[in-house]
């Protein structure tokens, strides 16, 4: 199963853990397949940058080059070609779903209301990722 992480859901599983961090997990483990784009890892670069943020890196004795280089190494890098706009009050969002449809993925994990008011987009459900993980243990992939 192909999965594309919002980035809200990159920082979190890198961050903080939990429950979006056992989604990195299943792609380690090879249950799923994390996609993304140039894009998104620069958002999630740009983001991981951010001085509060930074400092948690910090205290966990990361760094963000260390966190962009365990994520990258467990995504697909994608290229699309095009961002139709999708998602009306965030054009920033259809850079996610654009990263999903190239990698032909069947869920998108998000903890954004935006996108998960979409619920799908060209078949792809767009997610939780306690959602997404419910259907990763239900032999989803």
């Amino acid at each position: 199963m192909r999965i594309v992480l919002d980035t809200n859901i990159a920082i979190s599983a890198l961050l903080w853990g939990g429950t979006p961090y056992r989604l990195i997990a299943a792609a380690t483990d090879g249950a799923v397949t994390l996609c993304t784009s140039p894009v998104l890892l620069a958002e999630l670069r740009e983001v991981l940058g951010r001085a509060h943020l930074a400092v948690r890196l910090e205290r966990q004795n990361s760094s963000i080059e260390q966190a962009m280089a365990l994520y990258e190494g467990l995504c697909l890098l994608v290229l699309p070609n095009l961002v139709p706009r999708v998602v009306i009050p965030d054009a920033d969002d259809d850079h996610v779903i654009a990263a999903a449809v190239t990698a032909q993925a069947q869920v998108i994990a998000s903890g954004d209301k935006h996108l998960l008011t979409l619920g799908t987009h060209q078949g792809i459900r767009i997610l939780t990722p306690a959602q997404a993980l419910e259907l990763i243990g239900a032999g989803g992939h």
